[in-house]
């Protein structure tokens, strides 16, 4: 589904007339719309699967599942400072002030 959507892509791109070029636009934004719905399903069978576990009493399936809907999450870095209070912006400065 995915590469279908990158060749969609592509014939945006490489069409040579406006007709095709808006052809080429309703399929990719057809393809789209695929992509949501399925994306959409299997969040929905995560949660439902999270649900289920839950109240099965299986944590650790519960855990997992939930783990996997949330996603990544990393917190922004944030610039070093100096002792005066404004912020280190040079990579070595910075690696000089932890050293």
């Amino acid at each position: 589904m995915i590469e279908e959507r990158k060749n969609k892509k592509g014939e945006i791109n490489n069409s040579r007339t406006r007709a095709e070029r808006v052809q080429a636009q309703a399929e990719c934004i057809e393809a789209n719309k695929q992509v949501k719905k399925s994306k959409k399903k299997y969040v929905e069978e995560l949660a439902t699967t999270a649900e289920k576990a839950e109240r099965k009493g299986n944590m650790k399936q519960h855990y997992n599942t939930t783990k996997k809907l949330v996603g990544k999450y990393s917190k922004p870095e944030r610039p070093d400072r100096h002792k005066e209070g404004r912020s280190i912006t040079e990579t070595q400065r910075q690696r000089d002030r932890w050293v």
